[in-house]
């Protein structure tokens, strides 16, 4: 899985956060999202897909 953010895009909903919070964080600054974990275990694949599925900025990509 190869997850990629598009940060300019990230409206800082923390919608990832929640869905996958081991593997995705928010700036404190701005709430813009951070990859915590660029190569998640694969336990953590649907939770990421989620992340991907319900960001409302379309931030995130994930290629399987």
């Amino acid at each position: 899985m190869e997850i990629t953010l598009e940060v300019d895009k990230c409206c800082g909903a923390g919608q990832c956060v929640l869905a996958a919070p081991e593997v995705f964080d928010q700036r404190d600054e701005d709430g813009v999202v951070v990859l915590l974990d660029a190569a998640p275990s694969a336990e953590q694949y649907d939770n990421v897909r989620e992340a991907a599925a319900i960001c409302p900025a379309a931030a995130i990509l994930v290629r399987e």
